[in-house]
């Protein structure tokens, strides 16, 4: 019986080998069309084209489908450098020799280690797995192979039972090695996109400054790998502005719903940043999926913060007056400069950003900058101190330009914090506090009245709340806000402060809205009196969060509800 098992398996596997070596053997350069020392970047590059090319989406011809698994699974070899060894060494990406040699230096190249049971025509269709795998076996113990696949299964494949009683091969789904996420997981060419969970979503991205490009996806989903692909191609143009990551959307179904994202056919890709009122926005490329056309995409949505401003009309002894440092950078770009998009992303809240086009060093008010060379970039400490931090500014590249320049602005907040510390705070604040005055029928219409085109009004129903309001008011009511003009000019003292005890003044309340400040123990108003339009801020009452509503009202980012009479104060 033994010798009878063993003349039906060798003439099994004879008959396998024979129309092994018949069968084209895919051979994963051919594929992607590049010789055998093609660098990373030529493989990329080849993969990008041909993915593009073959992709299901767009190509309905017969047989694209196959052909871009195909290209798939070659890139999946060739991307991954140890994958590529084995493949050339044995000509299977497992390290398995199978019964033929790998790639020896010849022409024509290897087959792909044994048994290939994929390509075009090949056996990946027989059990429903999907996908073209290809895996070779060799006889590495009794009854079975390196590979997972036995004596048993040929058994069990030609006869439709095992000589074990095993249930025959429970699917080709498992077959070739991992699945193509953990391929990706472990592919060092994807090892720079961040994987982001709940966690790395408030520690890292959440509020942090930085521009992400978030690739969101289902494990089942096709077209991942090509996604990743152009993340990192843009990720690497756009080095020290961007950072790249990925959500599965099945592990991290709650951040994705936080985050609003919805799961479709294929994987989408988002732009995580900031609009110039400081909020948080989550952008979805859907255009052509190519990296020229993403990069731009996330170079639209770079951060904001930085003011242009004409050089002519701006104010210097105003900005030397307020409170929180300030930087201005000086090109002869006509936009805001990538890199200072960047920095003010990074170091918003720090410092105020300014940028202005210049081209002649000669110009008086350039020259009273103290700037001899451009890009230049001068600081001004909360002191009204001026400094030229630096002229003639040379970079290598994006991420170094980020990195040494943030270090100078850094030198200089601590230069800024020693000033501020050398200052008498106490006299500082008690004058900035008394600024801020409560609203009467007497300095109303001097605070509140036509002539001023907003007024931002806190209003408190105890006195730690007119504490809370007193102390932010007095140090927002310094920052150097103001409303942007269609010009790109900026106009100074556009905005009011003041404080409204709403105990005592519910009338001029109820003049707005009837209900809405009924249960709020502070509020704040910002009421433009020309209109006779109002809108409100009720979230957490901290210097930032108000700082930020006072730019977005004057930056028009804010809705406005017309009031129900003129309020008037009793």
């Amino acid at each position: 019986m033994g010798r009878r098992r063993l003349a039906i398996a060798v003439v099994l596997v004879s008959t396998l080998l024979l129309l092994n070596a018949e069968a084209k053997s895919v051979d994963p350069y051919k594929v992607l069309g590049v010789s055998r020392d093609a660098k990373q970047r030529e493989i990329q590059k080849a993969f990008h084209k041909l993915s593009l090319k073959y992709h299901p989406d767009k190509n309905k011809n017969k047989g694209a489908q196959e052909k871009f698994a195909e290209i798939n699974n070659a890139y999946e070899i060739l991307s991954d450098e140890e994958k590529r060894k084995n493949y050339d060494l044995y000509g299977d990406e497992k390290g398995q020799p199978g019964f033929d040699a790998g790639y020896s230096g010849g022409g024509n190249g290897g087959h792909s280690g044994g048994f290939n049971f994929g390509g075009p025509g090949g056996w990946q269709n027989m059990g429903g797995g999907g996908g073209s795998k290809s895996f070779s076996f060799s006889f590495g113990g009794p009854g079975e192979s390196s590979s997972g696949f036995g004596m048993d299964d040929i058994f069990s494949m030609f006869s439709g039972g095992s000589s074990k009683g095993r249930d025959g091969f429970g699917g080709f789904g498992g077959f070739g090695g991992s699945s193509k996420a953990e391929s990706r997981s472990k592919s060092g060419s994807a090892a720079a996109i961040r994987t982001i969970n709940s966690q790395v979503y408030k520690k890292e991205i959440m509020d942090q400054g930085m521009t992400w490009l978030v690739l969101s996806y289902l494990p089942s989903q096709r077209g991942t790998q090509y996604h990743e692909s152009i993340i990192e191609e843009v990720s690497e143009s756009l080095q020290g502005a961007l950072k790249v990551g990925r959500i599965n959307c099945e592990t991290e179904s709650s951040l994705c719903k936080q985050l609003g994202i919805v799961p479709r056919r294929a994987p989408r890709l988002f732009v995580y940043s900031y609009t110039s009122s400081g909020k948080t926005t989550l952008a979805e490329y859907t255009e052509e999926l190519v990296a020229k056309k993403v990069k731009s995409f996330c170079q639209e949505h770079l951060p904001r913060f930085s003011k242009r401003i004409d050089l002519n009309s701006f104010d210097v002894s105003a900005v030397s007056s307020q409170k929180t440092p300030k930087v201005m950078l000086l090109s002869t770009k006509k936009d805001t400069p990538v890199i200072w998009r960047v920095l003010s992303g990074l170091y918003n809240g720090r410092f105020v950003f300014y940028n202005t086009e210049v081209h002649d060093t000669s110009d008086p008010k350039v020259r009273k900058l103290g700037v001899d060379a451009f890009p230049a970039i001068v600081g001004w400490l909360s002191n009204g101190e001026k400094l030229v931090l630096k002229t003639g500014i040379t970079v290598k590249n994006m991420k170094s330009a980020v990195q040494e320049i943030g270090k100078l602005l850094e030198g200089f907040e601590k230069k800024n914090k020693k000033v501020s510390s050398n200052s008498q705070p106490g006299q500082a604040q008690s004058e900035s506090l008394e600024k801020i005055q409560l609203l009467s029928r007497t300095n109303f219409d001097s605070i509140c009245g036509e002539s001023t085109p907003v007024c931002i009004i806190g209003a408190f129903r105890s006195s730690q709340g007119k504490e809370k309001l007193q102390s932010i008011l007095s140090k927002v009511s310094q920052k150097s806000l103001s409303r942007r003009q269609a010009s790109g000019t900026v106009s100074q003292d556009t905005v009011s402060y003041s404080l409204l005890d709403a105990a005592k003044q519910s009338s001029f309340l109820s003049s707005l809205d009837r209900s809405e400040f009924k249960t709020s123990d502070n509020i704040l108003i910002a009421y433009k009196p020309r209109r006779g339009k109002f809108a409100t801020f009720k979230g957490d009452m901290t210097m930032e969060e108000v700082e930020k509503f006072v730019a977005a009202v004057l930056n028009g980012d804010i809705q406005f509800t017309k009031t129900r009479q003129k309020p008037q104060i009793k």
